[in-house]
This record gives C-alpha cells, sequence and structure tokens, in this order.
C-alpha cells in the first residue's frame, strides 16, 4: 500500500504547484492513473483529451519518430486544459483563466 501510494506521489509531483490549478489527471494508454479536483475520476475527460493527442501525434513530420508536440492548451472562457506529453503519458491541468483588464493607453 505504502508503495502504490509513492508511485502515485511521484506520477503527481508538481501538479498541485501549477498557479490557478483547480485540477489535474495523469493518463497512459487512455487509462486514469492518478486525478485530484474537478477532474478527480473524470473519465469522459481523460478519454477526450486522450484523443486528442492521438490525433496531434498523427501529425508527425516525414521520417520524424518524435511526438510533434510536447504541450497542447485547450482554452475555455474561464478555463484551460494543458496536456503535457511525457514519454508515454499525458499530464492533464484544468487551470483557472484569469482574466486581464484591457489597458488603456
Amino acid at each position: 500500500m505504502a508503495s502504490s501510494a509513492a508511485a502515485a506521489a511521484a506520477l503527481t509531483q508538481g501538479l498541485e504547484r501549477v498557479p490557478d490549478q483547480t485540477g489535474y489527471l495523469v493518463i497512459c494508454d487512455g487509462a486514469v492513473l492518478a486525478s485530484a479536483g474537478d477532474l478527480e475520476n473524470d473519465e469522459r475527460t481523460a478519454a477526450a483529451l486522450s484523443e486528442l493527442a492521438s490525433t496531434a501525434c498523427a501529425f508527425r513530420l516525414p521520417r520524424s519518430t518524435e511526438v510533434p508536440f510536447r504541450r497542447i492548451s485547450v482554452v475555455f472562457g474561464e478555463h484551460s486544459f494543458l496536456v503535457t506529453v511525457s514519454g508515454q503519458k499525458l499530464f492533464v491541468v484544468k487551470r483557472q483563466n484569469t482574466v486581464r483588464e484591457p489597458v488603456i493607453v
């Protein structure tokens, strides 16, 4: 039991410290390995973002073995999903967007 808790802590290290985050997911092969906050046990969002990343991976350059992106941002009005690829895992953070007042010159 202690080793699984340590493994989960290693997966999510740093995700809690993302400014204005309201939740996160760690996904591998479409399965949720860890989750918290607004995204806790959110299989539907995990499936949609896994499909998005899979589709984006299809846009590889000819003869390139590297993933064509490192991060995808999906921006909505009040929040964003930040998807980062590392190895075989997707790290997703739901972040509250900060509305900035326009600068009047």
